[in-house]
């Protein structure tokens, strides 16, 4: 399989492409996503799909691995690394789409990093609009409010881009409290944060958010004082509902913008801002 593929690049420098079908295109992409996202230990780091015939394929230099779809047969295969020098047959690409989307159908999100969400938030990409939902369901609250990390990447891409979070709206049941101010009605102010070498995919990202967390085990301890004062009541599962919506645009400076915080995609510094300056969060 590696010498197919090697001569395949080889008929592309020729420009003797071929393309594939539109469905078969759209499903390795979201198969080979997947991969990366659910297995980072094989597929690590977002790479570009090449198209050579009768191969779509990624090439990951850190593990020395190919993944790719024979489009002539329609299987999904994999060559070195792990898998040796013969090619290994995994599946269908029928068969390995069907799979993702039974298993919450987190494929297609090479903007976001995905690979630790609990499995029953199920995110889904159209074009540059990422949709996060638990489908109506409350979850078990994970502590990370960050649903779209930004990959880490290999390289200094040299994108910086800001991502604006509008206000949520916010419905906490299961606790009511009896005070002329109730927490519970507020919704917290928006925050901006920006990314210093953020992946291309990230550029005029929208990411919808409609989720519910059971927060009982967080909060029920910590309201303890609260109902002993006879200020709040308790009636247990404590849950958050929460919808929001951000944007992100493509900025020359993350320094030069009003974000709260600034991540570096390939180095992982990380800079919070104090005082109107931004200061260096030792890692």
């Amino acid at each position: 399989m590696k010498q197919l593929m090697l001569s395949a690049c080889a008929i592309t420098l020729l420009g003797n492409i071929s393309f594939a079908s539109a469905d078969v295109t759209s499903d390795t992409e979201t198969l080979l996503n997947w991969a990366e996202n659910t297995y980072p230990e094989f597929f690590p780091n977002h790479r570009t799909t090449q198209s050579t015939e009768p191969w779509l394929y990624r090439f990951y230099p850190e593990t020395n691995t190919y993944a790719g779809v024979n489009k002539n047969d329609n299987g999904v295969y994999v060559l070195g690394g792990s898998w040796g020098n013969n090619p290994t047959f995994i599946d269908t690409l029928p068969g390995l789409i069907n799979h993702i989307a039974n298993t919450g159908g987190n494929g297609s999100i090479p903007a976001c990093n995905i690979a630790n969400v609990p499995a029953e938030m199920v995110f889904t990409q159209s074009d540059n609009v990422v949709n996060v939902t638990t489908n109506g369901k409350c979850i078990e609250f994970s502590g990370d409010t960050n649903l779209c990390k930004t990959p880490a990447q290999p390289a200094a891409t040299g994108i910086s881009v800001l991502r604006t979070s509008g206000i949520p709206l916010i419905k906490l049941s299961g606790v009511t409290f009896n005070s002329p101010v109730d927490p519970s009605k507020f919704s917290p102010p928006s925050t901006d944060y920006c990314t210093i070498n953020a992946p291309a995919e990230q550029a005029n990202l929208v990411v919808n958010t409609d989720v519910c967390v059971d927060m009982t085990t967080q909060l029920e301890a910590s309201l303890k004082d609260l109902i002993v004062l006879g200020v709040a009541t308790v009636d247990p599962p404590i849950t958050l509902a929460a919808k929001s919506t951000s944007t992100s645009k493509v900025v020359p400076d993350c320094f030069a913008t009003n974000a709260g915080t600034i991540h570096d995609a390939f180095t992982n510094e990380v800079w919070i801002k104090q005082n109107g300056a931004f200061v260096k969060v030792d890692n």
